[in-house]
């Protein structure tokens, strides 16, 4: 006898589901969101949960598709492109920009984002395409070398994400994230820039 596959339900309940789930991500980190603590709060019992989700991973998924949302939303390299700003100049606050629109968000759900960050692929691939704008770009007005593009945008990618990663391990401030961050990423973007 097959037994039939229930489809869940999606309402306002989902929605207060996610948004507990969030709030607790961040009050507690993501890692100690579970089943339990969320239908606790909310004071229902697991049905109203189950009939809504699968499980816990489910809730974080969307809340860490909400932050990544959030977080790209900080940056658009079409739009300061089109500026004609110095590419030294848009660089630096572009990759400052991210960092300080990001860094709150990675704090309150570390371990679970940078686990499930680098497991998305497209969420890497979203960053790697905007990347490629501005080093197209570069490459297109000579501002650097011809280079190989696949092999700078992952790096500049892998550069700026372990960047974050670390400094938020370290439990460095907010500030002194930037401050370090304008210093390293100024002397790669030096080296990388054509001379005049």
């Amino acid at each position: 006898m097959a037994v039939e596959k229930q489809e869940l339900i999606c309402d306002e309940i989902s929605d207060e589901i996610i948004s507990i789930a969030e709030r607790m991500a961040v009050r507690e980190g993501a890692h100690n969101v579970n089943v339990k603590k969320i239908i606790t709060e909310m004071g229902v019992t697991n049905r109203v949960f189950y009939n809504r989700f699968h499980n816990s991973d489910e809730v974080l998924w969307i809340v860490y598709e909400n932050a990544m949302k959030k977080m790209r939303s900080s940056f658009n390299a079409d739009a300061a492109l089109s500026s004609r700003e110095n590419i030294y100049d848009f660089c630096m606050k572009a990759g400052v920009k991210v960092l300080n629109e990001t860094y709150d968000i990675k704090m309150k759900f570390s371990r679970y984002m940078f686990e499930h960050d680098s497991l998305t692929q497209e969420n890497k691939n979203w960053w790697l395409a905007e990347i490629r704008k501005i080093v197209n770009y570069a490459r297109e007005n000579d501002l650097i070398d011809d280079v190989d593009t696949d092999m700078l945008c992952y790096t500049v990618w892998g550069l700026c994400r372990g960047y974050t990663v670390d400094a938020i391990s370290k439990k460095l401030s907010k500030e002194d994230a930037v401050k370090y961050f304008e210093f390293g990423f100024g002397y790669f973007l030096k080296g990388l820039l054509k001379k005049d």
